[in-house]
């Protein structure tokens, strides 16, 4: 069998790479993305895998990386949008956009929509880390800059719900053209998450509660599980799943009105 060429951002570390190294050995060809240009490169030393640097703060890198991919490679059989974080006190990117929402859902949306060519011809899947962080987010069409009543773990929440309403109006546009799509919560997984923000998340992750939170390779499995299932007979395009199954998700993110405005307003937002 020709092997599969699978994008991971957010690769050079946790579930991206663990991820990384699980499809490597299986043959297919995996493309590492991020940001660290240390961890990065080491990753794709250790796995003998090409690699791209981009800063998800910077929409332009974005474009850049999404150029670069759709030349090198014709066909890409899976885009896994695993990029994202929590941040400290409500800050602007470069591009104007609060830095949370942009890291999370603008970035991956604006790389995937560059890439929609290669994609649907390549009959792609789709598969966006989201978490169960979702559950405490809300999303106003009005302020996506989080101007009013801003709290770091309100603004990830949204984030991540985001990602879940992102893949749910993806597989609306999309699936009769050969994309399809699914969301997942990894879990609460043993890394350097939330180290540098101010949310009490880091409080968890640097105490000895971080021994029962799971390994990098555990967090990975659902995401493993989409990328190498059948969509239609092992999972459903467009669902938000966990711990391999269907997972409830925050109200709003049922809400194909408001995934359809999310769409619209993100596509306003990213224009060069």
């Amino acid at each position: 069998m020709t092997p599969r060429t699978i994008v991971i951002t957010g690769a050079s570390d946790g579930i991206g790479a663990a991820a990384a190294r699980t499809l490597a050995q299986a043959g297919d060809q995996v493309v590492v993305v991020g940001r660290s240009e240390e961890k990065t490169r080491a990753l794709a030393k250790e796995l003998n895998a090409d690699y791209f640097l981009a800063d998800f703060a910077e929409l332009d890198q974005v474009r850049a990386l999404a150029a670069q991919l759709k030349s090198d490679y014709p066909r890409i059989d899976v885009l896994a949008n695993n990029a994202g974080g929590i941040m400290g006190e409500r800050t602007l990117t470069v591009d104007g956009n609060e830095a949370t929402f942009q890291v999370n859902h603008l970035a991956p949306f604006l790389l995937t929509s560059l890439l929609m060519d290669t994609l649907t011809a390549s009959n792609a899947k789709v598969v966006n880390t989201a978490s169960m962080a979702n559950t405490f987010g809300r999303l106003d069409l009005a302020d996506l800059t989080a101007g009013h009543g801003y709290s770091t773990n309100r603004a990830y929440g949204t984030g991540k719900l985001a990602n879940i309403l992102f893949t749910s109006e993806l597989h609306r546009r999309f699936h009769c053209k050969g994309i399809t799509t699914a969301a997942f919560h990894p879990g609460v997984v043993r890394t350097n998450f939330a180290a540098d923000s101010s949310s009490w998340f880091r409080h968890a992750y640097t105490t000895l509660l971080n021994r029962f939170m799971l390994t990098p390779d555990q967090g990975a499995d659902t995401m493993l599980w989409l990328i190498n299932g059948t969509p239609g007979k092992d999972w459903l395009s467009g669902g938000y799943y966990a711990r391999r199954a269907l997972a409830k998700a925050n109200p709003q993110a049922y809400d194909a009105d408001l995934a359809r405005g999310l769409w619209e307003k993100s596509e306003e937002l990213v224009k060069s």
